[in-house]
C-alpha cells in the first residue's frame, strides 16, 4: 500500500514523516501542498488538517495529522520492517517517547521561531526581530547544554541505537545547521556535534535530502 502524504517536501514537519517512511521502507506518494501560496489554509486541505498545517495523511481508512503522532503510528505498524525506531523494551520505548517530547517542547519550540526570524521573515520581506533572536539564542544554548550532557554518555539520545528520539530532531536541526548562521552553537559542543555528524550520514536522510533538493 502506498501512503499518501499531503505536504511540502522541503518543510520540516513533512520531512519528519518522510524520513520515517524511508527508514522503514514504506512506499509513499507526496501530494504537494504549496505553503508559499497558503494552500494549507484552503478549504480542501482544512478537511484533512483543520488547523491548516502540514503534513496530513488522508486514506480511506485513516486520517492523521501531527508529524510526531504519524511517525509513532507507522513505526509501530511496521515494527518488523526496516530500522527499529521504537526501542526493544518498554523502558527503552519510554525513553524514546521522552526525547520525542523533549524535541517538541524544548528544542523545536526554540528552533522554530529562530528559523522563522532568521530565514523566513527576510525571505518574505519582513523585518527580523533581532531582540527576540538574541533571547532565543540564549535559550537554545541552554537546551543544547542539556543535550551535550546527555550525549556525553549515550551514542544516541535514547541509548545505543538510532530511534524516533533522534529522527524527530533531524528536520529542525537541518535548518539550524544548513540554513542559518547558527551552526556554531552545535559544532562548538563536542557531543552534540558528533551526534549530528553520525545521524546526518544515514542513507535514509541522504535520500530525503536528495528528494528535497528538487
Amino acid at each position: 500500500m502506498v501512503v499518501k502524504l499531503y505536504g511540502q517536501i522541503k518543510a520540516a514537519n513533512p520531512q519528519r514523516v518522510l524520513l520515517c517512511f524511508l527508514e522503514k521502507g514504506i512506499e509513499f506518494e507526496v501530494i504537494h501542498v504549496d505553503l508559499d501560496q497558503l494552500e494549507q489554509k484552503k478549504t480542501e486541505h482544512l478537511l484533512r488538517q483543520p488547523f491548516g498545517q502540514v503534513p496530513a495523511i488522508a486514506q480511506a481508512f485513516l486520517q492523521l495529522q501531527e508529524s510526531r503522532a504519524i511517525v509513532r503510528y507507522y513505526a509501530t505498524k511496521y515494527a518488523d520492517q526496516g530500522a527499529d525506531l521504537l526501542g526493544k523494551t518498554l523502558e527503552k520505548r519510554a525513553i524514546v517517547d521522552q526525547w520525542v517530547e523533549v524535541e517538541n517542547n524544548y528544542l523545536y519550540a526554540v528552533a522554530l521561531p529562530l528559523v522563522i526570524n532568521v530565514v523566513f521573515k527576510p525571505k518574505f520581506g519582513e523585518p527580523c526581530d533581532v531582540t527576540l533572536v538574541e533571547e532565543l539564542k540564549v535559550k537554545f544554548k541552554k537546551v543544547l547544554d542539556v543535550y551535550e550532557n546527555r550525549l556525553a554518555t549515550n551514542r544516541y539520545l535514547a541509548g545505543d541505537e538510532f530511534t524516533l528520539a533522534d529522527l524527530t530532531h533531524m528536520p529542525g536541526m537541518r535548518y539550524i545547521m544548513n540554513e542559518t548562521s547558527l551552526s556554531g552553537l552545535v559544532t562548538s559542543r563536542e557531543n552534540v556535534n558528533r551526534w549530528w555528524n553520525v545521524i546526518s550520514i544515514r542513507p535514509a536522510w541522504k535520500k530525503l535530502m536528495d528528494l528535497a533538493a528538487y
